[in-house]
């Protein structure tokens, strides 16, 4: 297979702005006037190219953005929301009604989970939660209802690694499409090259990577994304989930330095990830070659963007996780927050916080731990000294 190389594809695109600016000019505008009534309906009618009706319906900051991140991710086309449950809802309530079926991996992030768990039933809507890795349940769970197959490339909070080749082959021997959400992988991992017939991020973690922005983006054909942004049955257009232009430009200006970043988060974490593994910690991160999936994530992966920024360290109980993270964030070492890609490090225990909306059976059955610890390793210059602060405190709390 053909290197893909998704920060080229992004470099390549020019932007001017309207006076010649280096950065796109922002239309701030919700809506827009026409010289010509004939000029509205066609633009209504979505016939009309460069032409701009009302900004819930598009914006030239939000192409722009989608535009590149469709180059990011080498699909036909994007459409950028508010948020990344935005994207997300909105995908799965495109591709199914009443009646139909999802089967999805049984650890994904616990909003995703509550959605399809909680509230897709109310429209006869019904997934089936599987372990991903196993092709042969995956294969089981489909039935004549199921519409979607979805996963994460890497699983929120586990970090299981979803083979994309496998599973693609099994959603279109089924006419089924493959949903990847990317989120933890950006750049390391490019699902549409694998054969995923759409890709979702959370735009507020990495890709964004200053926390201050909340975003999410659906990359797929030029069809699909017609068909969310349709004026007469689109859920992208009639939920309404419209990501502001000022929210894009800024994304826009920090999706440039994206590979720059997650070259260092990806560092910085497999240095962090070999130094506990030796110390005898309980690691997960799927560059070590002790993770399940090491090979398939080679496999799968653009080499020179690593193995991104999340691993797991599981230190038995959650009073030592939580008393390990607080002093953590005392030493200044990272924030005990949600959330990930981050330039400081970040870290929360994952079964009280971003999984809390997955009962604590499951939790058990899926092999979420009260003691897990989810780390975003940021981007720290000397991270030899982070480790050995780092390790300090967890020899003062009695981990190591």
């Amino acid at each position: 297979m053909k290197q893909f190389h998704p920060a080229d594809h992004i470099q390549d695109l020019q932007y001017f702005g309207e006076y010649g600016e280096v950065n796109p000019s922002i239309s701030d505008s919700s809506t827009y006037t026409f010289l010509s009534a004939k000029t509205m309906f066609d633009t209504f009618e979505g016939n009309t190219e460069g032409c701009y009706l009302y900004s819930r319906h598009s914006s030239p900051m939000n192409l722009y953005l989608g535009e590149a991140l469709a180059a990011m991710e080498g699909t036909e086309s994007a459409n950028v929301a508010a948020s990344g449950m935005g994207a997300i809802t909105t995908v799965l309530l495109q591709l199914c009604a009443a009646g139909d079926e999802i089967v999805s991996s049984r650890t994904i992030y616990g909003g995703t989970y509550a959605f399809m768990k909680n509230l897709l039933p109310k429209w006869n809507i019904q997934t089936r939660f599987v372990d991903i890795t196993n092709a042969a349940a995956v294969e089981a769970a489909i039935t004549p209802n199921t519409k979607v197959l979805y996963c994460e490339s890497v699983s929120n909070p586990l970090l299981e690694v979803a083979d994309m080749t496998a599973l693609a082959a099994i959603a279109h021997k089924h006419n089924l499409k493959l949903v990847v959400d990317n989120t933890f992988s950006p750049l390391c991992i490019s699902p549409a090259q694998h054969g995923a017939d759409v890709v979702i991020h959370s735009l507020t973690k990495f890709i964004n990577g200053s926390s201050d922005t909340i975003g999410g983006v659906t990359c797929g054909t030029q069809s699909f994304i017609n068909d969310l942004r349709n004026v007469n049955d689109g859920a992208a257009m009639l939920l309404g989930p419209t990501m502001d232009s000022l929210r894009s430009s800024s994304i826009l200006k920090n999706l440039r330095t994206l590979h720059i970043r997650m070259k260092q988060h990806s560092y910085n974490a497999m240095y962090l990830a070999e130094r506990f593994e030796h110390d005898g910690l309980k690691v997960v991160y799927p560059g070590l070659k002790s993770h399940p999936s090491h090979e398939l994530f080679k496999r799968m992966m653009n080499p020179e963007y690593g193995f991104s920024g999340m691993m797991t360290v599981d230190v038995g109980t959650l009073d030592k996780a939580n008393a390990l993270m607080e002093l953590m964030q005392h030493r200044n070492l990272g924030y005990l927050a949600v959330s990930l890609g981050f330039y400081k490090t970040l870290f929360s225990a994952p079964g009280s916080s971003t999984s809390s909306e997955i009962p604590l059976e499951e939790q058990k059955i899926m092999g979420l731990s009260e003691g897990l610890i989810r780390f975003s390793i940021g981007l720290d210059n000397d991270i030899e000294r982070t480790y050995q602060l780092m390790k300090s405190c967890m020899l003062e709390i009695g981990v190591l």
